[in-house]
C-alpha cells in the first residue's frame, strides 16, 4: 500500500549525481577497457544477448531468495538449472552460452559438477569406445554424473582414499566396496540428490595372477558407476547415498555422501584411456605419466583462477561505488562549520583496503588467461603423447589456485567490512557471494596443502639447475640456473623497483628463486624433514604465484597485441605498480633477504603506495565499470550502477521483506505467533525442529 514514504528522497548530494561526477572526472576509456578485458570468446556480446532473457523470467528473480530455507533453495536451484537447459535447447545455445546464463543466474547449479568435472573426466580419461558410448548420453543429460573422489576421512590426500575397486577374474567384474565408515564419499557435489551416475575414484585392487588370491594395489583410479535407477531415481541396491546437509554456502548444491556394499560393475566401468586391466591375465597396464589421471582436477583449478577475477571484481565494484557515494565526517583540517562530509573513498584507510584489490582483479585477469592458454597447450600436447608440460601445469595450477582463491575470498570480506554497517545487511549483495565463495579455498585441494605440490616441483627444478646437465627443460629450470649464476654477483642496488617496471618483474622472480633455493638447500643439503619445511614451502609457492601474476600483468602491458590506447595503458600501469608494490610491501623482509630490492626503496614503499592510490582514486568508478557487471548479477543496493543506494535499501526493507507482511503477537502470555492465524504456527515450527 502507498504511504508517506513514497514521496521521500535521499539527502543531497544524491547517489546518481555523485556517480555521474565520478564518471565525468575520469578519462578512463571504459568501453575500450571492457573490450580488452572481456571480448575474448564473445563474452560481452554473449552477456548482452542472454541477460534480458533471464531478467524477464520470474524464476530468476532474487527479490526474496535470501528468505528461503535450505531445502527450498535446492528446489529453486534445481528448477533454475533445468530451466537454463530448456532455454539452451530453445535458443540453440552452445556451451559457452549456457555457462554465461549460469554465471548471470548466480545460483550454484545442482548440475554443476556434471558439467564441470564429470564430462571432462569421461572425455579426457575414457577410451575411444567409452567416449563413443557415454558422451552422447552425457551431453544430452540423460546421464547426470558427479565426481566421487573425496571421502569422509580423506580429502586432499587422494592416495589415501579407502574405497576399493577389486577385480574379480571369476566374474569379470570390479567390486566397488567401502570397507569403513570413513571410506564414505563425502562433499561430492551433484551426488546427494541429483546424479544418477558417478565417477568413483577407488583404490584399484588386482590379483597377482588370474589364480592368485593375493591382491596388489595400483592406487586410485576412476570408474563410471550407475548409482540410481534411471526410471525411479532411487539408489541402486548396495548403495547408500544422500545429501550431507547445511553448509556455509552453496545452498542449492546437493553435496553428498555415498557408501558401497560390494557393488559389482563391468570391466568397461574403469576409464581406460591411460590405464587398463587385462581381463584374461589380470595384467595391469599403467599410464606413462600417472599425473594424467588428475586432468579433471587440473582443469578445474585452471578455471578457478580465471573465475576468481570476476568474483573479486564484483566485490570491488560494490565497494568502490558505495564508498564513493557514502559521506562520513568532514575533513578535520577544514575549520569551516559548513565543511562538507568527505566521501568515504577519500580516506586512505579505506583506499588501502579497496584499491589494491581493484588492482588485484586486473592482475588475476592476465594470469587467468595465461593459465587457460597453458592448459589448452598441455592438453593438446598430451593428445599427441607429449607429457612434458604436465608437471609445470600441475605446479602452476596448484599454487595459483591457492593464492587466487585466497585473494578473492579474503577480498570479498575486506570489501564487506569497508562498507560499514550496510555491508552487514542483505542489500550489500555480498552475503551469498561471500558464503558461496568460501568453499573455493578448500575444494579441489586445501589451500595450504596443495602449495606443497608447487614447492616440490620448484625444488626439483632447482636441483636440476644446480646439477647443470643438458638444456633446461622449462623456464623454471632456466631461471633457476640464472639465479645460481648471479646469486653472489647481483645486489639489491641492481633492482630499481621504484624506477623500472621490468625490474619489478625481475625482483619478484629473484625473491621466488631465492626462497626456492633456501628450501632446496634445507631439504637436499641439510636433510631437513619435509614436515619441518611446510611453512617455508607455502612461502615458496606464494612467492612463485605472485611472481607469475606480476610477470603476466607486465607482459600484457608491453605486448603489441594488446591494442590499448595510451590512456588505457597509463591506468593499467598504475594498477600494475599498485598491485606489485602493495604485495612487495607485505613481504618486504623476503625481498630484502633475497637482495631483490634495496632497504631505501622498501622504506619508501608505503609513501609510494599512498601516492599511487591518490592517482587511482579519481578513476576508481570508471575502472570498476569496465568489468561490465550488470545490476542483475550484483543484486546489490550499495553497488547499483545508477547510484540509487538509499532508495533501494529502503525499498528492500519496507516493501520487499516478507517478514513485514505478517502481523505477529508479541504477548509472551499467548502461544499465538501470528495475529489472526490458525493457531497452529507453533506446531508447524516444532514439527521442523
Amino acid at each position: 500500500m502507498p504511504d508517506f514514504t513514497d514521496n521521500l528522497k535521499p539527502a543531497e548530494p544524491s547517489g546518481p549525481s555523485i556517480l555521474a561526477k565520478e564518471r565525468g572526472q575520469s578519462d578512463v576509456p571504459v568501453e575500450e577497457l571492457s573490450k580488452h578485458l572481456l571480448s575474448s570468446n564473445g563474452f560481452l556480446e554473449r552477456q548482452a544477448r542472454i541477460l534480458p532473457i533471464l531478467e524477464n523470467d520470474r524464476l530468476f528473480s532474487k527479490i526474496k531468495q535470501m528468505n528461503l530455507s535450505r531445502p527450498e533453495r535446492y528446489h529453486l536451484g534445481l528448477a533454475r538449472a533445468k530451466k537454463l537447459r530448456r532455454l539452451a535447447d530453445q535458443h540453440g545455445w552452445d556451451q559457452d552460452d549456457h555457462d554465461m546464463a549460469a554465471y548471470l543466474c548466480d545460483d550454484v547449479s545442482p548440475y554443476m559438477v556434471h558439467v564441470a568435472m564429470f564430462i571432462t573426466t569421461v572425455k579426457e580419461q575414457g577410451s575411444d569406445e567409452q567416449r563413443a558410448y557415454w558422451m552422447p548420453k552425457i551431453n544430452s543429460w540423460e546421464v547426470i554424473g558427479c565426481y566421487a573422489q573425496t571421502e569422509l576421512g580423506h580429502g586432499s590426500n587422494v592416495r589415501g582414499i579407502e574405497c576399493q575397486a577389486r577385480w574379480s577374474p571369476e566374474t569379470q567384474e570390479f567390486i566397488i566396496h567401502s570397507p569403513t565408515l570413513t571410506a564414505s564419499k563425502w562433499w561430492n557435489g551433484t551426488m546427494g540428490r541429483t546424479a544418477n551416475h558417478a565417477i568413483v575414484v577407488a583404490q584399484l585392487m588386482v590379483p597377482k595372477s588370474r589364480n592368485s588370491k593375493e591382491l596388489v594395489s595400483h592406487g586410485p583410479h576412476p570408474f563410471i558407476v550407475q548409482i540410481r535407477d534411471m526410471k525411479t531415481h532411487k539408489p541402486l541396491p548396495g548403495i547408500a547415498v544422500g545429501d550431507i546437509g547445511p553448509k556455509y554456502g552453496y545452498a542449492p548444491m546437493d553435496n553428498g555422501y555415498m557408501l558401497f556394499d560390494n557393488v559389482r560393475v563391468p570391466h568397461n566401468a574403469m576409464l581406460s584411456k591411460y590405464s587398463w586391466v587385462d581381463p584374461n591375465t589380470c595384467t595391469y597396464s599403467k599410464p606413462s605419466n600417472p599425473a594424467v589421471v588428475y586432468g579433471s582436477l587440473t582443469a578445474v583449478r585452471a578455471s578457478i583462477v580465471m573465475h576468481a577475477r570476476l568474483v573479486l571484481a564484483r566485490a570491488v565494484t560494490i565497494a568502490v561505488r558505495y564508498t564513493a557515494i557514502r559521506r562520513q565526517f568532514a575533513d578535520r583540517d577544514d575549520q569551516s562549520k559548513a565543511a562538507p562530509e568527505l566521501s568515504v573513498l577519500d580516506y586512505p584507510t579505506v583506499q588501502i583496503r579497496i584499491l589494491p584489490l581493484l588492482a588485484t582483479a586486473f592482475a588475476l585477469h592476465y594470469t587467468g588467461s595465461a593459465m587457460q592458454a597453458l592448459y589448452q597447450r598441455t592438453r593438446a600436447d598430451i593428445s599427441k603423447g607429449d607429457f612434458s608440460r604436465l608437471a609445470e601445469l600441475h605446479s602452476q595450477s596448484s599454487g595459483l589456485k591457492s593464492l587466487c582463491t585466497d585473494y578473492a575470498a579474503n577480498g570479498i570480506e575486506t570489501c564487506r567490512r569497508a562498507l560499514g554497517g550496510h555491508g552487514f545487511g542483505g542489500g550489500s549483495g555480498l552475503i551469498q557471494l561471500n558464503s558461496d565463495y568460501l568453499s573455493k579455498p578448500t575444494v579441489e585441494g586445501d589451500n595450504w596443502m596443495i602449495t606443497q605440490q608447487t614447492a616440490s616441483y620448484l625444488i626439483k627444478r632447482m636441483a636440476a639447475a644446480e646439477a647443470g646437465k643438458g638444456e633446461p627443460i622449462d623456464e623454471v629450470e632456466r631461471s633457476s640456473r640464472e639465479y645460481l649464476a648471479a646469486k653472489n654477483q647481483l645486489s639489491s642496488e641492481d633492482f630499481r623497483v621504484l624506477r623500472s617496471d621490468a625490474d619489478i618483474v625481475s625482483a619478484f622472480k629473484r625473491r621466488s628463486r631465492y626462497l626456492t633455493y633456501v628450501a632446496y638447500a634445507q631439504r637436499n643439503k641439510e636433510n631437513k624433514s619435509w614436515n619441518d619445511l611446510l611453512l617455508l614451502l607455502r612461502k615458496v609457492s606464494v612467492a612463485e604465484s605472485e611472481s607469475l601474476l606480476v610477470a603476466n600483468f607486465h607482459i600484457a602491458l608491453v605486448s603489441n597485441d594488446a591494442g590499448l590506447s595510451s590512456q588505457s595503458k597509463k591506468h593499467l600501469e598504475r594498477l600494475f605498480r599498485l598491485y606489485a608494490y602493495y604485495t612487495m610491501d607485505a613481504s618486504a623482509r623476503d625481498f630484502a633477504k633475497a637482495q631483490a630490492a634495496s632497504d631505501k626503496d622498501l622504506d619508501r614503499l608505503p609513501h609510494v603506495i599512498q601516492d599511487l592510490m591518490a592517482q587511482v582514486r579519481p578513476h576508481a568508478v570508471n575502472l570498476v565499470d569496465a568489468w561490465c557487471i550488470p545490476d542483475f548479477l550484483l543484486d546489490s543496493a550499495l553497488g547499483r550502477y545508477d547510484g540509487k543506494v538509499y532508495e533501494d535499501l529502503f525499498n528492500r526493507a519496507h516493501r520487499l521483506n516478507p517478514l513485514n507482511e505478517i502481523t505477529f503477537n508479541s504477548d509472551y502470555r499467548s502461544e499465538e505467533i501470528v495475529r489472526g492465524g490458525d493457531g497452529k504456527e507453533l506446531d508447524r515450527i516444532l514439527a521442523k525442529l
